[in-house]
């Protein structure tokens, strides 16, 4: 933690080289520089045609990303930083002929913007910490980005599909293509919730080149149903099934395979995993809010073996209970779309999906 007697600008900057630290960055001053060092290379105070930089990220030596760092007390403020970021973004760095610079962060050290100017029309987010250099080299190598890719989606074919499950999926793919960050899908009981959400993860899958989907439960017992589904489920423009084009993970340990596309789990056990811990299956039998009446929730901290951008996408299954209070944490620790699924919502449901019912 920052020195009580540090000024607020250098808490915050010691704030920000320590989550930096935690994702993989290397902090280098300018005059000793060492890219060898890591992957990636945040280097303080990088002198610019337009002043100097607070932070400029390297990855792989090229110049990718800016941080503008802010003290605390800014953290309400931080979009109002966002033209003195994209100006140092858009700048020349010395001894460097680059282009502009598309990743952009806004930082306090306990709240961060980030904005990817290779989205269309792009706009900041909040993020729980800053993004892995193999993630950012990764964005940049791409033709497209994720939202640019959600722009690509085909209309959807009707064939198999009941009017209300096609009404869902076409109206949820216009929500990501208006880059809404929340969606609620308010289905009745029988309608196939389920089918309809693992219909439109193919599609993300398939189309927008999503690299991986959490299926999230908060019972074991919902875990093997939407297990089971994903296994019987054959696209209806493929004759093969799901679980033959993509791999299915569903959480039973502490494992995560980095090579599953969907992965399904309650919410106590990934939160079990984001904090490093064991759990006992028994914790997945009943609604998780039972687990903690009456306790303080233990805040989640940054995981490098799940960091924030591990899932694209989290489908929240019965979303009208148990992501609140304790368990919305784990939901805010990832930088992801969050899609919520539920028949019976309540006034918490809406306002968490900010009123953004494309059903509605």
């Amino acid at each position: 933690m920052p020195s009580s007697n540090q000024t607020p600008e250098n808490q915050s900057r010691e704030l920000i080289d320590e989550q930096l630290r935690q994702a993989g960055w290397s902090i280098q001053d300018k005059k000793d520089i060492h890219f060898n060092a890591s992957l990636g290379v945040a280097i303080r105070e990088y002198p610019t045609d337009s002043g100097f930089a607070d932070y400029v990220l390297f990855v792989d030596r090229e110049p990718v990303g800016i941080i503008e760092a802010k003290r605390e007390e800014k953290g309400l403020y931080l979009t109002v930083a966002e033209e003195q970021s994209n100006k140092y973004a858009n700048s020349k760095l010395k001894y460097i002929n680059n282009q502009p610079l598309n990743f952009i962060y806004e930082s306090t050290g306990k709240l961060t913007r980030f904005t990817n100017r290779r989205d269309p029309k792009p706009r900041s987010r909040l993020v729980f910490s800053f993004h892995q250099p193999e993630t950012l080299q990764e964005w940049r190598d791409k033709p497209k980005s994720l939202r640019d890719k959600l722009q690509d989606i085909p209309p959807l074919d009707p064939n198999g599909l009941r009017e209300c499950q096609i009404k869902a999926i076409t109206n949820l793919e216009a929500s990501f293509k208006r880059n809404f960050p929340r969606a609620l899908l308010q289905m009745a009981t029988g309608s196939g919730k389920t089918f309809t959400a693992i219909t439109a993860i193919y599609r993300l899958l398939k189309f927008a080149d999503a690299k991986r989907v959490l299926f999230l439960v908060d019972t074991k017992n919902l875990g093997e149903q939407a297990e089971g589904e994903f296994m019987n489920f054959v696209p209806n423009d493929d004759n093969r099934k799901f679980t033959e084009l993509y791999n299915v993970q569903r959480l039973s340990s502490s494992y995560l395979a980095k090579d599953a596309q969907v992965c399904i789990s309650t919410i106590q056990r990934l939160y079990s995993i984001l904090k490093g811990e064991s759990l006992d299956e028994a914790a997945e039998q009943t609604n998780p809010n039972e687990l903690v009446q009456g306790k303080q929730p233990v805040p989640v901290v940054y995981n490098p073996k799940v960091p924030l951008e591990f899932f694209d996408f989290i489908v929240i299954d019965e979303c009208h209970r148990s992501i609140y209070n304790v368990w919305q944490q784990v939901l805010l620790y990832f930088d992801a779309f969050l899609i919520g699924l539920t028949a019976t919502p309540d006034v918490r449901t809406f306002a968490f999906f900010h009123e953004n019912r494309p059903l509605g």
